[in-house]
């Protein structure tokens, strides 16, 4: 059983692969930026990270959205709704919570197989 991590702070790492599953920390936008640019902006981060651990956007077994009112909760589903490929939409989950910051509207979290398996 190899569990690697990549980009380790100390306090967490964004990437962890076990086997072939691939674990995204929470992703989030520019602070004070808007809904739909804050989702666009975690989404992008999201594929980056997914393609350097060997995945993809279509691989997206599990997203965990928190968003900080509720009240975002359709501009960011224009978002992702426009980014999620059809047919390969994952199983997903969409809360409310406080942030990191105030100024921070939308938070994502990814689990996703690797590509080929």
């Amino acid at each position: 059983m190899t569990i690697t991590r990549h980009h380790g702070t100390g306090r967490m790492s964004r990437i962890v692969e076990h086997n072939d599953t691939v674990y995204l920390c929470g992703q989030v936008g520019t602070r004070g930026d808007s809904v739909t640019r804050q989702t666009e902006e975690t989404l992008a981060k999201v594929e980056a990270l997914l393609a350097e651990a060997g995945s993809d956007k279509d691989h997206i077994l599990q997203a965990i959205i928190w968003l900080s009112d509720m009240a975002h909760f359709a501009e960011m589903n224009a978002v992702w709704d426009a980014w999620v490929t059809d047919g390969c939409e994952p199983a997903r989950a969409c809360g409310e919570a406080k942030l990191a910051s105030p100024e921070l509207f939308v938070e994502i979290i990814v689990t996703a197989a690797k590509r080929g398996s």
